[in-house]
């Protein structure tokens, strides 16, 4: 078997996943989707963490992503709670690698699509952010724009999608405002953006707040990457560690980790954010463990002891767990896997607060895997592992309810801004006192309707970790 690398925490994107007609073309030759198939049982038998479950004789005679779904042990709230909703396949594995990396072709908005009223089919969308440096942040495009129309076409529910993501070409954003009433109606201005390829950096905003003796650390993180795509330089790790340097030399006392919109990412950084922030912990503890299948337990505790089914926390100069009682927590129901093995990882030696949404509910791993040989193109993303704390709890695939339930609404403010829901709310529970007037009263907000879709919930890599083993394969 192949050296893999370790993606752990990935999430299932199936708008993301492309489909063919015909079977890939590859520099020898036509490779078949029976073909394909074998390739795909074979991994699932090995790695696949319901392995015993797998049909004992699948209809190979079928297109590679019909027979991926038929291998799944599917998840179903009665027959089935403990089962899987999150393993996928994606048809070019270098572009599922890049994405998990942060990197993407797209103009770099991030967005929300809702409804104007509860039943109707018009649509609008709202800027959640702009990546830094992207074609959209250069057009303009900031937290809290709305937009009505793209390339001249009102938004519906049938047709955003395609409007949206359909051709490579520049589109014309029509941007939105509030009237006097408060209703969200088109205005005359217009942003054209054309997609590129953008790296994500996902250290997105930082700031202090000073109020008596408190003094608080705020932290936008989007994703859990070290360093950008194809870089054996952890960049972001490094720029995370400046931040909470900086957090350390400024006395904070009182921590808020905005994961909003953080749908897992790396391991290894996961591990760092952590080992910043919880309280009295040395590389001799643990930050989480992890079991696999049967069929491939026995051989990576031969190769790699037993240590290797558990991860430390690692001593860290920045650590300000020393100065924190508790940590505050940003969530939503886009906050997942990584993101809640960090909540989950922290909770046994601290006291974890949360503002927001219920989360994801996703204690579970999964891996990249590729043909080494590059003649088959595909990668799978199965789910391998499932992870719990240091006291072995593992409870949580229902989401962790917030301490207190809040949502951002429709109305967006810039990050920093404690008019914000959720940091508001946050910033109260420090102080016991409001910071600024609450914005976001329900009499503040426009009327409209439920939200139908997120780039956020649709990110690939969303909850990912990734590990790379020692130089070693598996017989």
């Amino acid at each position: 078997m192949k050296k893999i690398n370790f993606w752990l925490f990935a999430g299932a994107l199936a708008l993301l996943v492309s489909c063919r007609e015909e079977p890939i073309v590859d520099p020898v030759g036509m490779v078949s989707d029976t073909e394909v198939n074998n390739w795909i049982f074979n991994n699932m038998k090995t790695w696949y963490f319901w392995n015993d479950k797998l049909p004992g004789s699948p209809n190979i005679n079928q297109k590679p992503q019909d027979f991926f779904g038929s291998l799944l042990y599917r998840y179903d709230a009665t027959l089935r709670p403990d089962g899987d909703r999150f393993s996928w396949l994606q048809e070019n594995a270098d572009e599922l690698k890049a994405s998990l990396s942060g990197e993407t072709t797209s103009p770099g908005l991030e967005f929300r699509i809702i409804r104007y009223t509860s039943t109707g089919s018009d649509v609008f969308g709202v800027v959640t952010y702009a990546i830094k440096g992207s074609p959209a942040e250069k057009a303009g495009f900031k937290r809290g724009d709305l937009f009505t129309h793209v390339n001249g076409q009102k938004l519906t529910v049938s047709n955003y999608y395609a409007l949206l993501y359909t051709g490579s070409d520049a589109k014309t954003f029509t941007m939105g405002m509030r009237d006097a009433d408060n209703n969200i109606v088109s205005s005359a201005t217009t942003r054209s953006v054309t997609p590129s390829v953008v790296q994500s950096n996902p250290v997105y905003f930082d700031t202090t707040y000073v109020k008596g003796d408190k003094r608080v650390g705020y932290l936008v993180y989007h994703q859990f990457i070290p360093g950008p795509n194809g870089s054996s330089v952890k960049t972001y790790d490094q720029q995370l560690e400046r931040v909470f340097a900086d957090f350390k030399s400024k006395g904070v006392n009182e921590l808020i980790v905005d994961f909003r919109y953080n749908r897992g990412g790396y391991v290894s950084s996961a591990t760092q954010i952590a080992s910043m922030i919880a309280k009295g912990v040395s590389n001799n503890d643990v930050f989480f463990f992890k079991e696999y299948n049967k069929t491939v337990t026995p051989e990576l505790e031969k190769q790699y002891g037993k240590s290797f089914f558990q991860d430390n926390f690692v001593s860290k100069s920045q650590n300000i767990g020393g100065n924190l009682n508790r940590v505050f927590f940003l969530t939503s129901t886009s906050t997942a896997s990584a993101s809640e093995l960090v909540i989950n990882g922290l909770k046994p030696f601290m006291n974890v607060f949360l503002v927001g949404g219920k989360t994801t509910g996703k204690n579970v791993g999964s891996i990249t895997l590729s043909d080494e040989n590059k003649r088959i193109k595909w990668g799978i993303q199965p789910i391998v592992s499932r992870s719990s704390n240091s006291k072995r709890s593992s409870e949580y695939t229902a989401g962790f309810e917030p301490n207190v339930a809040k949502t951002e609404g429709s109305m967006l403010y810039p990050y920093g801004d404690p008019r914000d829901p959720l940091l508001g709310e946050a910033l109260f529970q420090i102080y016991g006192t409001r910071v600024a007037r609450r914005g976001v009263e329900e009499a503040d907000l426009p009327k409209t309707g439920p939200e139908v879709f997120s780039t956020i919930d649709q990110k690939a890599g969303g909850g990912n970790m990734f590990y790379t083993l020692p130089d070693k394969k598996l017989p």
